[in-house]
């Protein structure tokens, strides 16, 4: 055989050999990341947009609507009526009317009343009547309302928009037009605004206080920078938990903070600084610290020494020379730091839930509700979506804005 034949024959497998141990290297963490964080999006994404309860339960009257959607102008015909009833009744005797009633609620006042109580009254009436449509609404008037049954047809699916407009607090109105909900009924987006005013107030908090830490552990002698980086991951030895409910003895009426404002004179009396904004902002900036500080520190250890002895041999004043020259080549730090604390504050639910009153709740704490609570796993699914949009968001303003391209200098 030609030897440089042979010898492109084991360089080619080399390379293959070499790309097969790097694939095996990675392949538990991308099986990892496959189980653990691609499939769960996308099971919310689909849970979000797949509703399929109400046309399991109510087969004969899901179907129906489904045609009688394309025709909202008309009245709900007696075949509707008929298939309505009988599927109330198999639902009843299959136990499976739970099921329809929390559905419909979902977008009815009293959806789940209409449908618990219609079923008592179909159980003890069995007779056939010839007008099933006057024998719903004498039940109940609410059946001859064109609303109650553009309810059900929305929820036909298999797929709906319903919770992905609810998030957004819109809704579709009897003309099957998007319109928004009213003031009484709007919620979500005024949540998405608290959390990201609150993770925004925490993160800029962290930045501050963080900043000048992540600065004396990074140039600190070392003896002296190991025992502040312990300092600094001495909160991660403790449960969240546990440092959340510490806040709420510290900052109650009766606790250290209030005494010691007290005894210096600053106030006269207790602050309410507990079940309100104040702790809430409070508990999550001392979390969330340690998250800001380490970024930053991994960046200004990398930042020779050198550069500011150069400005300053040049005339440049020290805190010029600290701006034009050492803070430029912090920002890497600086931005991975913020969007860390950001992106967790967006999704925190333990601390605010202890800590912060019924108004201080961030979109984390519904989306916990509407999953163990409700069971109302669309528009948990649909919140979360929200969510993860306004993160997706925050980083391409992050990768638009800092990147990970190099630092100019000046």
């Amino acid at each position: 055989m030609d030897p440089q034949k042979a010898l492109l024959r084991d360089l080619k497998r080399a390379e293959r050999r070499r790309r097969l141990i790097a694939f095996a290297l990675v392949a538990p963490l991308f099986l990892f990341l496959l189980v653990f964080f691609v499939l769960p999006i996308g099971d919310m994404l689909r849970r979000s947009l797949v509703d399929t309860e109400l046309s399991e339960v109510w087969p004969r009257t899901t179907a129906l609507t489904k045609v009688w959607v394309w025709d909202r102008v008309s009245e709900p015909t007696p075949e509707m009526y008929r298939a309505l009833a009988e599927d109330i009744r198999q639902s009843a005797q299959e136990r499976t009317i739970a099921v329809a009633a929390r559905r419909l609620n979902y977008a009815l006042d009293n959806g789940r009343s209409l449908v618990m109580n219609t079923a008592r009254e179909l159980r003890r009436q069995t007779d056939e009547p010839a007008d099933w449509r006057a024998r719903l609404i004498e039940i109940d008037p609410a059946w001859g309302d064109r609303k109650t049954w553009i309810a059900i047809s929305q929820a036909a699916g298999p797929f709906t928009d319903y919770y992905l407009l609810t998030a957004l607090d819109l809704e579709r109105n009897e003309k099957d037009k998007i319109v928004r909900r009213p003031p009484e009924r709007s919620l979500y987006l005024q949540v998405l605004g608290r959390t990201l005013l609150i993770s925004a107030t925490v993160t800029v908090l962290a930045l501050i206080l963080g900043f000048p830490v992540a600065y004396l552990v990074a140039n600190a002698p070392k003896r002296i920078a190991g025992l502040l980086m312990i300092l600094v991951l001495l909160p991660f030895w403790t449960s969240l938990l546990v440092r959340s409910a510490a806040w709420i003895v510290l900052l109650q009426d009766q606790g250290l903070v209030n005494d010691m404002l007290q005894a210096l004179g600053i106030t006269s009396g207790p602050v309410r600084l507990i079940f309100n904004r104040t702790g809430v902002i409070v508990a999550m900036t001392h979390v969330l610290l340690p998250f800001m500080i380490l970024p930053m520190v991994a960046t200004m250890k990398a930042i020779p020494p050198t550069y500011m002895r150069a400005a300053l041999s040049l005339g440049a004043h020290p805190a010029i020379a600290f701006i034009r020259v050492y803070l430029p080549q912090t920002l890497p730090g600086v931005g991975a730091g913020v969007l860390l604390v950001f992106i967790m504050a967006l999704g925190y639910y333990v601390t605010p839930a202890l800590v912060g009153g019924a108004d201080d709740q961030m979109l984390a704490h519904f989306i916990a509700f509407y999953t163990t609570s409700s069971a109302n796993w669309g528009l948990a699914a649909a919140l979360g979506v929200l969510l993860l949009t306004a993160t997706a968001i925050l980083y391409m303003v992050y990768a638009k804005l800092v990147g990970i391209g190099q630092v100019k200098l000046g």
